[in-house]
């Protein structure tokens, strides 16, 4: 039981910086000043039971992570940012022995005794009375990405981590040189396994809640020379308004993407930025039910299977199944992805009573995406088996249609039920064009769909369009 024992063997060298805002200040944490300080959260806490850990891109953020995982404690990974009243029913459903969170949201988000302190963080000791067993597997507990309104959470062991972990650490070839910056929460599955996958390799951890849109961002990746870093597709999207590709960033050495799929021209246009700059571009598919990441393209494929999610990690498998679960061995048919490797999580929790479960998937996860397979072995996700509506008979990919339009510069989200097809957007001027390039470039009637303006679009704190929100918009 435990992860995170190797730290001690790096020694004095750096794990962490983390960037303080415009100031230019930074704060720095050793190795085995990690070790010591995550080692004394976990002591303050005395034992194995269920902690909920309200994450920052910040040192005790992620001291107490790595203390927590030392120490045999397992966390629920609670983004900052959360809506109170969210966390009001969490607490509730889950009844956490402690709350480990920034000192200045304590008072608003939990009651009890604070019992420890380290640095701008705050350990309580809460009043619920532990009425569940936790599995003796149990590592630590996530969202699912498309749970943010939910108590759902994805429960990983430590055998999942450290699958998972070897695996990435070994297609990315990651070592101690390595200086990746942060662009996600670490309490998102991608972001974590950057982290996860830094820290057992002694590289440094460059940490921020910075945005790509703050000057502060981009200070601390040229003076503290980032080597990497990742983004979901909305990142690459706002690369491409920053104009990337006139960027002079000589540490960086590769970039990855995943969260979602990048479309066949971003991808193409980022290789060849990529290309240009020296820079490995590696994109990569992954779940939060597979601890992170089932798959990856080698940067050398990139330009020849552009828009493809690559082949299985190292000791990971892939296949396809028809509707009716039957294997499809043919290539370029599509049918839904089935993944099988040591990573597959232990399964689904909804409740503090469901923590003592044991291993629900079995190794092998039905992932709800639609995919097909090259002659050469390379997969491509077509769109979610829940994103296709029928129209008058008519298959119609909610995912395919949403590219389209955005490749003809739209703001838009699709969303809706069968025989009716709703174009969420977000500027009013657009409206008319997108309806008569809908009726004129894609088969679809007047009548099977609606245009709809909101405010903006709904994503969750790693930029990914919340459909759920919009689902309940539709009317």
């Amino acid at each position: 039981m435990g992860f995170f024992e190797n730290l001690n063997s790096f020694g004095d060298k750096t794990a962490l910086v983390c960037g303080s805002g415009d100031s230019g200040e930074r704060s720095l944490l050793t190795y085995s000043q990690l070790a010591k300080d995550a080692d004394g959260i976990a002591h303050a806490v005395g034992g194995r039971c269920l902690v909920f850990l309200v994450c920052e891109n910040s040192i005790p953020s992620v001291a107490g992570y790595v203390g927590f995982l030392r120490g045999g404690i397992v966390p629920v990974l609670i983004n900052s940012g959360i809506d109170n009243a969210l966390m009001m029913y969490l607490l509730s459903a889950y009844r956490p022995a402690y709350c480990y969170l920034p000192s200045n949201q304590a008072g608003d988000m939990v009651s009890g005794e604070c019992v420890y302190e380290y640095d701008t963080y705050s350990l309580i000791k809460t009043d619920y009375e532990c009425d569940y067993e936790l599995s003796d597997e149990l590592a630590l507990l996530l969202t699912t990405s498309g749970s943010t309104g939910s108590p759902k959470l994805v429960r990983q062991s430590y055998k999942n981590i450290a699958a998972n972990t070897a695996s990435i650490i070994e297609y990315l070839e990651i070592n101690e040189d390595d200086r990746a910056i942060t662009t996600l929460p670490m309490s998102y599955t991608y972001g974590l396994s950057i982290l996860n996958t830094h820290l057992m390799s002694g590289a440094t951890m460059l940490l921020t809640d910075a945005t790509l849109m703050d000057k502060s961002f981009w200070a601390l990746m040229k003076e503290e020379r980032a080597t990497t870093f990742g983004g979901v597709p909305y990142i690459y999207e706002m690369l491409k308004k920053l104009r990337f590709a006139r960027m002079e960033l000589p540490s960086l050495r590769y970039l990855t993407q995943a969260g979602g799929k990048l479309s066949k021209e971003l991808a193409e246009e980022f290789n060849e930025i990529c290309r240009n700059k020296g820079i490995k571009l590696i994109v990569m598919y992954g779940q939060t039910e597979a601890t992170a990441r089932m798959s990856y393209l080698p940067w050398e494929m990139a330009d020849k299977k552009a828009g493809s999610m690559g082949v299985a990690i190292p000791r990971g498998k892939f296949g396809l199944i028809d509707e009716n679960g039957n294997t499809i061995d043919t290539p370029d048919t599509v049918g839904e992805l089935v993944y099988e490797g040591d990573n597959v999580t232990l399964g689904y929790a909804e409740t503090r009573h469901d923590l003592c479960r044991g291993d629900d998937f079995g190794g092998r996860l039905v992932t709800g995406d639609m995919a097909k397979r090259d002659a050469d072995g390379f997969y491509y996700i077509v769109g979610r088996k829940k994103r296709f509506l029928k129209l008058f008979g008519n298959r119609v990919n909610l995912d395919e249609l949403e590219g389209l339009l955005k490749k003809q510069g739209f703001v838009c989200a699709c969303a809706g039920v069968d025989d009716k097809l709703t174009i969420f957007l977000t500027d009013s001027t657009q409206e008319a064009d997108i309806t008569s390039f809908v009726i004129n470039h894609t088969g679809i009637s007047r009548g099977g769909f609606k245009t709809k303006l909101i405010d903006e679009i709904p994503r969750n704190e790693a930029g990914k369009v919340l459909y759920s929100a919009l689902a309940d918009m539709l009317g």
